[in-house]
């Protein structure tokens, strides 16, 4: 189990860094237009915070003290994306895919705190 979910943090830290270096170079109304209500500072700070979880889903490979913060992390992430699904039903006109993309994202990272929390905590 303990494999299993460093290869899920890995990738949930690969798909973060991919999408934050998206927010860096796109504005988010660009990305999709039901995000345009988050100010540009907003979505740089975002990017900017999403790197950081990014890194702490993968630096207690290197320094085992740090284990406590994966969970934090991916809980991090879950809420950034359960925020994405809000900004997209409030639309008005809610893309089901985004929604559902982020939703299969919101259920990898709660997968991945239960087993830091519950399952294999400090390995």
């Amino acid at each position: 189990m303990n494999i299993f979910l460093w290869i899920l943090q890995v990738l949930l830290a690969l798909h973060t860094i991919m999408g934050a270096v998206w927010k860096f170079s796109h504005t988010a109304e660009q990305t999709m237009p039901s995000l345009k209500a988050i100010p540009a500072s907003a979505w740089i700070t975002l990017a900017s915070f999403e790197l950081l979880c990014a890194l702490c889903l993968i630096v207690p490979a290197f320094y085992k003290p740090t284990v406590v913060l994966v969970p934090l992390a991916a809980i991090c992430i879950a809420v950034i994306m359960l925020v994405f699904c809000t900004f997209e039903l409030l639309s008005g006109n809610a893309n089901m895919g985004s929604i559902g993309y982020w939703l299969v994202v919101v259920v990898l990272c709660g997968f991945i705190a239960y087993g830091r929390f519950a399952l294999r905590p400090f390995s």
